[in-house]
């Protein structure tokens, strides 16, 4: 199992989180590299089961050989359904270690970094249908705007929907890549901030293309049934908009943060919040692991009160 493609963020606290049983079956739906189902599997014990989803292909060389552990090669939104399959009904705790993995971002010809060159592609699954190339292809302007400004909280997001729109006018879309997209947008960051800018561009449609938000939401929704009473909900997140989807389905159960009431007006909330502001990285990981400095991890534990 590769160790370099993807170092896993605040590790001990979100196994912690998971408060492990060792005959428990769990989930890790972001397997990657493989570093926090490592650190689960050496937590279980023989009769422990842990489920691995990741749709990224690249992912499968790093599987453990270890009779507990089953790779299943989909996205996380799948999970109720594939779980099932496998003749799961409840688990004891799920971990999602969202956003993109080291080894993503390392793999140029995949696009979704600034760094280097590749092709505009930024996709998570190959299976999906179309890459960010295409989406810009197709896009009106206004949606694009709307676009930057939801998901990538650009300032000014309708200057870099017309930037693109007018510079796909004269371009081969053959040729489109991440280098070309940086000229296109760069002379609108805001001075200084050229690479946070950037950044925020390609968060924006690296989301749009793997429906990221929509994923969350299935698999937030989906752990109302998959959790076992006392069962584990463990999420690190990197950027507000999926924090702010966690914080409020943990206090609350629904994605609006709406806490529902039965007709004694007694509040009915499905989790308690074992952490009360999320645990972010000490200053040591955040030297180590750059990618930390973002990361929000929220936990919450299934009760028996149903929204």
């Amino acid at each position: 199992m590769s160790t370099a493609y993807h170092v896993p963020v605040l590790f001990d606290a979100s196994l912690d989180g998971l408060a492990i049983q060792p005959g428990g079956t769990y989930v890790d739906c972001t397997f990657g590299g493989g570093g926090h189902t490592r650190g689960i599997l050496d937590r279980l014990g023989p009769e422990g089961r842990l489920f691995g989803f990741d749709c990224d292909p690249d992912a499968a060389d790093n599987v453990p050989d270890d009779p507990r552990f089953h790779l299943i090669p989909e996205n996380f939104r799948f999970a109720s359904n594939f779980l099932r399959i496998q003749g799961v009904q409840k688990v004891d705790g799920i971990l999602a270690d969202l956003g993109v993995s080291s080894h993503q971002f390392d793999a140029e010809d995949r696009g979704f970094s600034t760094r280097g060159q590749g092709d505009l592609d930024m996709r998570m699954d190959p299976r999906l249908p179309e890459g960010a190339d295409a989406l810009l292809q197709r896009m009106p302007s206004a949606e694009l705007t709307l676009l930057f400004r939801q998901f990538g909280e650009l300032q000014q997001p309708h200057k870099a929907a017309r930037a693109i729109e007018n510079a796909l006018k004269d371009k081969d879309p053959a040729s489109m890549s991440t280098t070309w997209l940086q000229e296109v947008l760069a002379p609108l960051a805001p001075f200084n901030k050229r690479n946070q800018y950037l950044a925020q561009a390609f968060q924006a449609l690296r989301i749009a293309v793997n429906d990221e938000l929509g994923a969350l939401s299935d698999l937030l929704k989906a752990s109302l049934t998959l959790l076992d009473t006392n069962g584990r909900l463990v999420v690190i997140s990197y950027h507000s908009l999926e924090d702010r989807m966690v914080k409020r389905f943990m206090r609350a159960g629904n994605l609006e943060g709406e806490i529902q009431k039965d007709f004694h007006g007694r509040a009915l909330v499905p989790f308690d919040k074992i952490t009360g502001k999320a645990i972010v990285a000490d200053t040591e990981e955040m030297d180590r692991n750059p990618r930390s400095r973002s990361a929000r991890l929220r936990v919450a534990s299934r009760n028996n009160r149903e929204a």
